[in-house]
């Protein structure tokens, strides 16, 4: 963060200031200020409260979802039924609307939300020095200057460069994204360090797990890290997503075709034909019903809610209706390590002793798993070094292992620590009998000026002992003998800081054990008994692994043609190992958030697009990297946890937050919330997305031709000046009885074999594909031409004009129900092994249309509505055999299509 502007324009940052400085700085003293300083410099800067920005009022939100094109087709629909006196037509298609309306108003508050989240994790309270004095105050009374005592459990309550501290320990995972409490200490740090390493700070929202300290507030409300984030969320504008730009420009076009057919049929018919112009505006009228397709939003809808019930039983809870679709298009996946791709259970995966260098297999917090050395299982008791390193780490340890209600291991305490106790575990060696025969006298807590904790002991046999672990260039400094196969011997310094190395490239966090003979001097553990003497054991490595399914789904990702990179606050060489074991970034360097920060818009853009691992972002990064991807053309879903992911997750075309760990500010600005914060869910979202977008397209292609056979039936007539084949009333009983029942159907469909096995498709693929074009255009003249050409038949037999037009109606019924079953798949015969994998919905939809139809036309209710009359099973089968045509032509055309995809 930039010093505020009362300081001199050179000043450095706050966290590169001694202490001494930033109290000068800002006019203060380790007293606090008094209470008219206090009182002035609130004046000055304000309240330490996050402002809200204006918003728009409820009714004006609600009156901006029907801003859609789509919407405005229905309500022209709506005034055509209602123009012919069709009242329930023009009920349903209006309450069709309102319906639509209110699921875009309900979900529309997600960035205004995600804001509110925010802000609730400023503290509510603080304890200040004011006048020299311990006082309790609203958290909104904070200035710059002000002295504020932290303790553990405290909020964190304005920016604060730390003063004074003990044993302080902060959780700023909601900043930096890393999960483990970070150690602070009052040094200065370099003035470019990222945020994650800046020590010498606390930072408002964060929270005090361990310790106390003393801060000076350098910055409040919107000059803090938290603001910057606010302000950061407020200016990143939400984008559309691929397919509601798709329906949208579908819906302009087809809305245009429709009208412009109506005009010219109008025209033609008034001054080419000589029909009365009150005759032709309701034919022209009947057109419009028929092209119409009324059906679509609401199919839209159902088809995305039936997504959401889905991906629901996978775990993925969707905020945001169109998101569903969404995910089925996404290019690339920018995923969040900790707890999404990896277990967020630190685990000790080697063990190094002098001559002895052994695996441990087993993941997570489960206390199952070997020794090994190469491909050898070894006994840790026959081996003395690593059998008391062990011993070492589950006794020198204040953490505990436990058992949930469902039966999972758990860490209570530091996951370090736990990762000890469950590699003891492994061993044999139990931490309640462990304690037991070498019961802990005494102890030094690890403190971050000395970087590691010791503890006294004795065994069962009465001789003392005191084990520490810490940081290993500190083990180092305290140790001058080392455990080796024949017992101890002076310490090889060189030798373990080439094994520290190696291990550090692979990704994992070290930690030194070691260990003496001897007892405490007084009568309790003092630093003058652990400052030096000791014998090294062991240097622990230890990370977090990735999860089995993780490395499952990452690679199903790449089978799909989606690029998954990883972003992250570990550093470079943690990110890089834990990236290559999930096959992501493989044989590539990782980008530290510092190398993004001196990038060009341009580099950065390059960059985005080849990189695979990021480490050390901030919030600029994380947003800055969306964006630049964005403007690559790529469809990008982003994961998060963090107060600090909530810009990026709301500018990602799908933001996905974690259920679990995640901040409230992080699910609201996400359009998916993971329940059980798992990379493998995103995967079976994506799964669930391109099953819904195949389902939108199917019931697409099913619908135009069917709409378009009806409309070509009416201009024909026109243009021919025909006896109209089928009235106003039958061409809307047609849409709303039947279209949009058999289309429902298709919502249901299975997601088709090989779906994750194809690329996503590309962003600015048109909706509607040639192939697509040329099936609604096939089907359509085929419609037309069956229930055109079998109800002039009929007529030139002399079969009576109601008859006749009831035959023409069934025709297309039929027709509509042998094209459904080919329209369930693209290419793929109707009756091939994939069109097997049962809908049943699809079946009980044709059987209700069927009996719809014979309703139609045999029961006199219906009849004296609609004009209809009874058939003959002659005429049945006439019908029938009429529209098997256009089920036959469809599979016709499927069969070339295979052939030339094939010949290609």
């Amino acid at each position: 963060m930039t010093p505020r502007p009362d300081c001199p324009p050179a000043a450095p940052p706050w966290h590169a200031q001694p202490a001494d400085q930033a109290l000068a700085a800002l006019d203060s003293h380790p007293q606090g200020l008094a209470a008219a300083q206090a009182a002035q410099r609130l004046a000055q800067h304000g309240p330490n409260r996050l402002q809200a920005a204006p918003r728009r009022s409820a009714w004006l939100r609600l009156l901006l979802q029907f801003h859609n094109v789509l919407l405005y087709v229905m309500l022209a629909a709506a005034v055509v039924t209602a123009f012919l006196g069709h009242w329930v037509d023009t009920g349903v298609l209006l309450a069709a609307v309102l319906v639509n309306a209110a699921i875009g108003f309900v979900q529309e508050g997600k960035a205004e939300s995600a804001l509110d989240a925010i802000r609730a994790m400023l503290s509510p309270h603080a304890v200040v020095l004011r006048d020299g004095q311990r006082q309790e105050i609203d958290a909104a009374g904070l200035v710059p200057g002000d002295v504020v005592l932290l303790a553990s459990g405290d909020r964190v309550p304005a920016d604060l460069r730390l003063l004074q501290v003990k044993e302080l320990r902060c959780d700023e995972s909601a900043l930096t994204g890393e999960s483990m409490p970070v150690d602070k200490h009052i040094l200065s740090v370099a003035a470019e360090a990222p945020l994650g390493d800046r020590r010498g700070m606390a930072y408002a929202g964060t929270l005090v797990t361990y310790g106390q300290a003393t801060g000076l507030v350098v910055a409040t409300a919107r000059d803090t890290e938290i603001g910057r984030i606010d302000r950061l969320l407020a200016d990143v504008t939400s984008t559309s997503t691929p397919l509601l730009r798709q329906i949208d420009h579908f819906g302009h076009r087809l809305a245009g075709v429709i009208l412009g057919l109506a005009a010219l049929t109008f025209v033609l018919g008034v001054w080419l034909r000589g029909h009365p112009a009150a005759d032709m505006f309701m034919l022209v009228v009947a057109l419009v019903a028929s092209a119409i397709p009324e059906g679509l939003p609401a199919i839209m809808t159902i088809t995305l809610a039936l997504g959401v019930q889905r991906m629901a039983r996978r775990q993925a809870i969707v905020r945001r209706l169109p998101a569903v679709e969404t995910l089925g298009s996404v290019t690339v996946i920018c995923s969040d390590k900790t707890g999404t791709l990896t277990r967020n259970e630190m685990t000790v995966q080697r063990v190094v002793c002098a001559g002895l260098d052994v695996a441990v297999s087993g993941a997570g917090y489960l206390p199952e798993g070997r020794f090994q050395v190469g491909a050898h299982v070894i006994d840790p008791d026959r081996h003395e070094a690593l059998a008391l390193a062990l011993r070492a780490g589950v006794l020198c340890n204040d953490a505990r292992m436990a058992l949930d209600e469902q039966g999972q291991w758990h860490v209570v305490g530091d996951p370090t620590e736990g990762a000890l106790l469950v590699a003891g575990h492994k061993a044999g060696l139990m931490q309640e009998v462990a304690a037991a025969a070498w019961p802990r006298s005494d102890s030094i807590p690890f403190e971050s000026q000395h970087r590691f904790m010791a503890t006294a002991h004795r065994d069962d046999a009465g001789t003392p002992w005191i084990f520490a672990k810490g940081a290993p260039e500190r083990m180092l400094d305290i140790c001058d003998r080392e455990w080796g196969p024949q017992g101890e011997r002076p310490v090889d310094a060189d030798t373990w800081r080439r094994m520290g190395t190696d291990m550090g490239a692979r990704g994992l966090r070290l930690l030194g054990l070691a260990c003496k003979r001897a007892a405490p001097a007084g009568q309790g553990l003092a630093f003058a008994d652990v400052a030096q003497g000791y014998t090294l054991l062991a240097l622990v490595g230890i990370a977090d692994p990735p999860r089995d399914e993780a490395v499952r789904a990452v690679a199903q990702c790449h089978a799909a043609g989606i690029r998954v990179k990883m972003i992250t606050g570990d550093h470079g060489e943690t990110a890089r190992a834990i990236g290559a074991q999930l096959a992501i970034g493989t044989g590539k360097p990782a980008v530290t958030g510092a190398e993004l920060e001196l990038m060009d818009d341009a580099e950065l853009q390059r960059v985005a697009l080849e990189v695979d691992v990021f480490a050390r972002a901030s919030p600029e990064h994380k947003l800055r990297l969306v964006q630049a991807l964005q403007r690559h053309g790529q469809v990008v879903a982003m994961t998060g946890d963090g107060v600090n992911d909530a810009p990026a997750l709301k500018c990602a075309d799908v933001g996905v937050a974690m259920g679990g760990k995640g901040t409230e500010a992080a699910k609201e600005a996400g359009d998916v919330v993971l329940a059980d914060d798992n990379f493998a869910t995103i995967a079976a979202a994506v799964h669930e997305g391109r099953a819904v977008y195949d389902n939108i397209r199917k019931f697409i292609l099913f619908m135009l031709p069917t709409n378009g056979g009806e409309a070509l039936v009416v201009i024909a007539a026109i243009l021919f000046q025909l006896t109209l084949p089928m009235t106003p009333a039958q061409v809307l009983w047609i849409n709303m009885a039947t279209s949009c029942t058999l289309g429902l159907a298709l919502a249901f469909e299975p997601a088709e074999p090989g779906i994750m096995q194809r690329p996503p498709r590309p962003p600015q693929e048109a909706l509607i594909s040639g192939l697509f074009i040329w099936r609604v255009l096939l089907v359509s003249v085929l419609m037309m031409a069956a229930a055109l050409g079998l109800f002039l038949w009929e007529l030139a037999q002399g079969t009576e004009l109601a008859v006749a037009r009831t035959m023409a109606v069934s025709t297309i019924v039929l027709a509509e129900m042998g094209y459904l079953l080919s329209s369930r798949l693209v290419l793929a015969p109707a009756f091939s092994r994939e069109a097997l994998n049962g809908n049943w919905v699809l079946v009980w939809t044709l059987l209700a249309c069927l009996l719809l139809q014979l309703g139609f036309v045999h029961l006199p209710v219906l009849q004296a509505i609609f004009g209809s009359a009874a058939l003959d099973a002659a005429q049945w089968a006439k019908a029938a055999l009429a529209g098997g045509v256009v089920f036959l032509g469809a599979e016709l055309d499927k069969w070339r299509a295979r052939r030339a995809a094939q010949r290609r």
